[in-house]
């Protein structure tokens, strides 16, 4: 499982990372500290995965949903932030985000979400 990570937190990428590294199965292949370049290594590099913040320099986590899109090759996309609402949520997941996560309290779900596709993609196809 390839995971490319969003952020515009140095901090964050790091230990989202660190903790990533530790599952069997994820490979961390990039990090982005904006939306623009988040955009430029999905497209370069087409992670199975891709871990955005909502609010970057550049482009936005929103913005970015509706341009990855758009594309082809569409990677798994999961929300990460401090911005936590419902409208947020609802806008995130309407424009194609498969999960909505609040950075704060809910990294545990990241993990179990990313261990879960792991998993799945082990598993012999019917």
């Amino acid at each position: 499982m390839r995971v490319l990570i969003a952020d515009d937190s140095p901090v964050v990428r790091e230990r989202l990372a660190d903790l990533l590294r530790q599952i069997s199965g994820v490979e961390v292949i990039g990090q982005a500290e904006d939306g623009t370049r988040a955009l430029d290594l999905m497209r370069q590099l087409r992670p199975d995965v891709a871990i955005l913040d909502l609010r970057m320099p550049g482009r936005s986590g929103i913005d970015l949903l509706g341009a990855v899109r758009a594309g082809r090759e569409v990677p798994r996309i999961i929300v990460l932030t401090n911005y936590w609402t419902p409208e947020n949520r609802d806008k995130c997941l309407a424009l194609g985000a498969d999960h909505f996560f609040d950075k704060s309290n809910d990294v545990d779900k990241v993990i179990g979400v990313l261990k879960d596709l792991v998993q799945a993609s082990r598993s012999p196809k019917h």
